[in-house]
């Protein structure tokens, strides 16, 4: 799992011409947005858990992490890429904005897991982020160990990854596209989230596409 977060870092790297800190609670920051707001960074690293702390947040959800996010919580506390256009969650201790600013911290795993879950779910659907554009969610199916993203109020599946690491590398790698190396977005660029692989299909056409897709690996 270091391999993921050596992966980040060196694709985030870039973006520190344009500035980075380290906060006091260990959150690093990369790359000043003065374009989104005076305040704002491109990029928000959290510092990772320790394993007492995993362990707070799946007493508090009930739950067993997945494996994958486990681990990757180990070393980032969730992350924020391109400001909030896309959102990994983690553990969250404090609402106090005036202190979020010299102390940032991630969106709480809790709020989709527990109180906004969407509809049409199961004990198996692990929400871990969402992506600013249209609010749509990402989720560990733990059978399966795919991630899958839904719309944010009730499941449907609208693209699917073969794993936590390659949707992460895949989806830095598709951001980067979309925005300028000062991180803001290209000329003609009005939609962030990633095209839906089962837009305007219905139920047979989408279940073919999932079998041909198995079919060819």
């Amino acid at each position: 799992m270091n391999d993921i977060y050596n992966y980040i870092i060196s694709e985030l790297k870039p973006y520190e011409k344009y500035g980075s800190i380290v906060q006091e609670n260990g959150t690093k920051l990369i790359g000043k947005a003065p374009h989104i707001a005076p305040l704002a960074w491109l990029h928000s690293i959290y510092k990772g858990l320790e394993i007492s702390e995993i362990r707070e947040i799946e007493s508090k959800l009930d739950i067993e992490l997945p494996k994958d996010y486990s681990e990757f919580l180990k070393l980032c506390n969730g992350l924020k890429l391109f400001n909030t256009t896309l959102s990994l969650n983690g553990r969250r201790t404090s609402y106090d904005r005036k202190s979020e600013i010299n102390a940032r911290q991630p969106f709480d795993l809790s709020t989709k897991n527990i109180y906004e879950r969407p509809k049409n779910t199961n004990s198996e659907h692990f929400f871990f982020g969402s992506y600013f554009g249209d609010g749509s969610l990402v989720l560990i199916d733990k059978s399966t160990n795919k991630v899958i993203r839904t719309d944010r109020n009730k499941f449907r599946v609208l693209n699917s990854w073969t794993n936590f690491n390659e949707f992460l590398k895949q989806e830095i790698i598709r951001l980067k596209k979309l925005h300028n190396e000062d991180g803001t977005l290209k000329n003609g660029i009005d939609n962030t989230t990633p095209k839906s692989e089962f837009k305007n299909k219905g139920f047979w056409n989408n279940l073919k596409s999932i079998i041909n897709k198995r079919n060819s690996r």
